[in-house]
């Protein structure tokens, strides 16, 4: 039979690829694998009653309304809430500055939609978060990759790549990036802001991650530390947001991903243009899920939930490095994330991780091989591994065979 739909698609379509996470996963719905793949939050914390009864709340209250269709902006409670979240880190913006998406998936596709042509560059760090790169590689992106550390990108490798490749824009994840986990240092915040402003270069912060710290002291957002050194800061309660950072952030990984609830903040004139953007792709984000997210975050609640989060993930990333510590072999490296999901294993060069995920899951345990991190090719001897899905059994059971996949690998290259 003829496939009448192959020379029907867009040329865009071949820039689409299926996400290596999403596949990874449909191989993990067995049982019996322990899986550090996803980045999925720990299912026994998600607040199931506190969702039922807020849902119960919205729609004895204002059901006509939550089932009705709303405003491409987003509900305006939710937004105001979002106002005063962003005061307490000393973010001072307008409603008009905030836009609700469905996710930040979504936030990452209308800036694809808004900012990218075809060959455009975007300067990431290496590696980088691979759903941004599946989002703009639909829309043509080439990148400039930057080298990162454990202080996250590497501000003079940012200022060679602003130099020679005339990029679109810069794009960060300063709070425990994934998938490294590491975390942007103050001085390399400074320094990636002055850089910004001296080519005229947008930044796009995805802080999807940024209040589960475990430890160490809060450091301003980019999108603060832009307002700073414009003086805007000194304007006591005034709108900042007039400069160079458009800001990310989501109730995913606080609340609940399977609200697809999350925000963009930025100058009233670039969320305009994402406004329409939106508009053109789902003319607003659920209704229902906006007010249910507001009504089960007010109060304080989500503030004492958060709290239980940081305990629980705090435990498991120590448990998941003490046993690396413990079982790896030796030319194995990892990072110590100070919050977050994820942490980033390296193992000796030689080593191809996506070869070695199919020896992991015979044993049944699975990871993510770090080459999909890496758009312009690179990282094929490392790993992400998440810690906050799994309970202290899981983690103890899959790093002992994970461990033994990975000394078996090194001894089989020792003996090549």
């Amino acid at each position: 039979m003829t496939d009448l739909w192959a020379g029907r698609y867009a040329a865009r379509v071949q820039n689409m690829q299926s996400s290596i996470i999403r596949e990874i996963l449909k191989i993990t719905q067995q049982p019996d694998i322990v899986s550090f793949a996803g980045g999925l939050p720990a299912p026994e914390i998600l607040p199931i009653q506190a969702v039922r009864d807020a849902t119960d709340r919205v729609l004895r209250e204002h059901g006509s309304e939550a089932l009705q269709y709303g405003v491409t902006e987003g509900y305006v409670p939710l937004r105001e809430m979002i106002m005063r979240h962003m005061q307490r880190y000393g973010i001072h913006c307008d409603i008009n500055n905030v836009l609700i998406t469905s996710g930040s998936q979504q936030a990452l596709d209308l800036i694809g939609k808004v900012m990218i042509d075809p060959d455009d560059k975007v300067v990431v760090e290496q590696p980088t978060y691979v759903g941004a790169l599946q989002a703009w590689n639909v829309y043509g992106a080439a990148y400039a990759a930057v080298p990162a550390d454990d202080d996250g990108m590497r501000t003079s490798g940012l200022d060679r790549a602003l130099r020679a490749d005339g990029a679109k824009f810069i794009y960060a994840l300063p709070n425990f990036q994934n998938p490294s986990g590491s975390t942007l240092s103050y001085a390399r915040r400074v320094a990636m802001v002055q850089l910004a402003e001296k080519y005229h270069m947008p930044i796009v912060e995805d802080d999807s991650y940024g209040q589960l710290r475990f430890e160490g002291e809060h450091i301003p957002s980019l999108i603060a530390v832009d307002a700073e050194m414009r003086g805007e800061a000194e304007a006591g309660d005034a709108c900042m947001i007039t400069g160079n950072v458009l800001y990310l952030s989501t109730f995913s990984k606080t609340l609940a991903p399977g609200l697809r609830v999350a925000w963009m903040v930025g100058p009233e004139q670039v969320i305009q243009k994402m406004v329409q953007a939106k508009q053109g792709a789902d003319l607003h984000t659920s209704t229902f899920a906006q007010m249910v997210a507001f009504e089960t975050a007010r109060g304080g609640f989500l503030d004492d939930h958060v709290k239980v989060i940081r305990k629980v993930y705090r435990a498991r990333r120590d448990l998941m490095i003490r046993l690396l510590e413990d079982l790896m072999p030796e030319g194995v490296t990892w990072t110590r994330p100070l919050g977050g999901l994820f942490l980033w294993v390296r193992l000796p060069a030689g080593i191809d991780t996506t070869e070695l995920l199919k020896s992991a899951v015979s044993r049944k345990v699975a990871f993510v091989p770090g080459e999909a991190f890496y758009p312009r090719g690179g990282g094929e001897n490392s790993m992400r591994l998440n810690f906050s899905n799994s309970t202290e059994t899981q983690i103890e059971e899959g790093m002992r065979r994970l461990a033994m996949v990975i000394k078996e690998a090194i001894f089989s290259l020792q003996l090549a």
